[in-house]
């Protein structure tokens, strides 16, 4: 029987985020591509679908980067390429906001703000309630309304927002987010 592995898309991969995604990604017995960080993402499409492959188990949280390219840039190319493969299921998308240059925009099923309350309208990059309903924008999001993803939850910028997706904190807003996609999915409770 063929390998297949799921995975949880996180549409940003600076530094900040890799060290927040690791951490969630320990916390939540998950496994996290660290090699797929970068401002912006540099891998190509095999090899990232090879490192996702290869971890020991499910889900793993691949993170994604489009350093400001307007429309599709190569962390939603690499989306896609994933997510158009047999062998890898996307569970969701953790959305993160960002002050774009572009107008890239994308509906979230709902988004958590900086303070951990579930609202349904988009946030900003500091995770407060913005004016949109439903709807984050965002610099590597361009691409995730064409992919139908089963989840998408829309966040601050992750491992900051004013200090409170910290480490230190816990990671709490992308903590939660992952969790609530990994319910949904199926998975259930900490350590998976």
């Amino acid at each position: 029987m063929e390998q297949t592995r799921d995975v949880i898309f996180i549409t940003d991969g600076d530094e900040a985020a890799r060290k927040t995604v690791e951490f969630v990604a320990r916390e939540l017995g998950c496994r996290a591509i660290s090699a797929s960080a970068g401002n912006p993402s540099t891998l190509k499409g095999e090899e990232l679908a090879a490192l996702v492959l290869r971890t020991p188990h499910s889900p793993v949280l691949v993170m994604f980067d489009d350093c400001g390219y307007r429309d599709e840039g190569p962390g939603e190319q690499l989306m896609r390429y994933l997510h158009n493969r047999e062998d890898i299921r996307v569970l969701g998308a953790v959305a993160v906001a960002s002050q774009t240059h572009s107008s890239e925009w994308s509906n979230v099923h709902f988004s958590i703000d900086r303070y951990g309350e579930v609202t349904h309208l988009g946030v900003d990059k500091e995770g407060l309630a913005d004016l949109e309903v439903n709807r984050i924008n965002g610099d590597t999001v361009y691409i995730l309304d064409e992919l139908k993803l089963p989840l998408v939850i829309g966040i601050g910028d992750i491992g900051k927002m004013r200090g409170q997706d910290q480490t230190k904190k816990g990671c709490p807003i992308t903590k939660k987010a992952v969790e609530m996609i990994l319910e949904r999915s199926g998975y259930r409770g900490a350590n998976v």
